[in-house]
């Protein structure tokens, strides 16, 4: 099967839920039209914006998702399988049938202006990008951090797009204050090999740059090795590390690779496509690590891991994030400064 064009996989399977199947015309498969599939973008008309989470793995409550899919089109990403719930597949619909969430500043602001808010982080996002190709028009996720500087709220913010930097003038008051901490995410220094797993996202170099540009404007910056992936990107942590370290990253974490789902046979038919030479070492090693399965869904172990590769994973990391200097100290984020709506009415009024 042909692979599109900017897209990582060929593949776009039915869903879990769909009673009927329809098999695409192999000779049709072949045409231009085809090979350039255009990403489309749909109206998400939700009428709350913040969701909240109780996994013991994940260290913030609160997330907010400005979009739904991902154009970035990571071919690992573990939030295709949700992509199920709308009726479209985890495949390429996931990278080119993307919903946008408009009023994301205007249900946030409802929110932290309501009087059952308690002040706490928000990790921005949790399931997809929020620096997206698409951000560059629409600036949803630049409109939420307008709208945490004004009632003074902390965020977190993941991303792998350079796009983050265009919203230094909002990051920076909010660093000052502690309110905002960045992640940049960087699987690999391989541009070859991030142009195909990872086709519409910051090539390597610039996520670096990234984090050095946070770190200038004193922004707290750290760096996630994530997902990592057993077999093929492993043998790259002590490299990623130590070069987030030398653009400014402070913090540091990773993730092993998940294959929840359909993200499964997606992954799989990747990686037999572009590296097949890899397939029987990645797969026996993500068996080692998942007790003879290649994902695991249990708390306390789905990110990580078990046994021999997982302790090696763990203690070649903390040497590495040692011998750079990441993860010295861990920048806190304020809680006690949030204002409401109307204790800003009465600061204005007494000044």
């Amino acid at each position: 099967m042909p692979v599109r064009k900017g897209r990582s996989t060929a593949l776009n399977p039915p869903t879990r839920f769909d009673p009927i199947v329809h098999e695409p015309d192999p000779a049709a498969l072949e045409s231009d039209e085809l090979r350039q599939i255009q990403t489309q973008f749909y109206e998400d008309h939700s009428r709350s914006i913040l969701s909240r989470n109780d996994s013991p793995d994940l260290s913030f409550t609160w997330s907010l998702n400005p979009y739904r899919g991902c154009e970035h089109g990571c071919i690992y990403c573990y939030a295709r399988p949700s992509h199920e719930y709308l009726g479209w597949s985890a495949g390429l619909d996931f990278e080119t049938r993307i919903l946008v969430k408009r009023k994301a500043p205007e249900l946030l602001a409802r929110k932290l202006s309501g009087s059952s808010w308690e002040p706490s982080i928000v990790s921005l996002s949790g399931n997809t990008d929020p620096y997206q190709p698409v951000e560059r028009h629409l600036q949803l996720s630049r409109g939420c951090l307008e709208v945490f500087l004004r009632y003074r709220n902390p965020v977190t913010i993941i991303t792998k797009n350079h796009l983050v930097t265009r919203d230094l003038d909002v990051l920076e008051p909010l660093a000052s204050m502690e309110l905002a901490r960045v992640f940049v995410s960087v699987t690999t220094l391989k541009p070859d090999l991030a142009s195909v797993m990872e086709p519409r996202t910051s090539v390597p170099q610039r996520r670096l740059d990234t984090i050095g540009r946070l770190s200038e404007a004193g922004v707290p910056v750290g760096v996630m090795v994530a997902p990592l992936i057993p077999g093929l990107t492993d043998e790259e942590m002590p490299a990623i590390l130590k070069a987030a370290a030398e653009h400014g990253a402070g913090q540091a974490g990773y993730i092993v690779l998940r294959l929840p789902g359909p993200v499964e046979p997606l992954f799989l038919d990747w990686l037999s496509r572009n590296y097949p030479e890899r397939v029987n070492k990645v797969v026996q090693r993500l068996k080692d690590l998942r007790e003879g399965r290649l994902s695991d869904s249990r708390f306390g172990s789905r990110m990580r891991g078990q046994g021999i590769w997982a302790d090696a994973f763990g203690q070649m990391f903390d040497l590495s994030c040692r011998r750079f200097g990441l993860n010295k100290s861990r920048p806190r984020l304020r809680t006690d400064l949030f204002v409401r709506d109307a204790d800003r009415s009465q600061l204005t009024l007494f000044e």
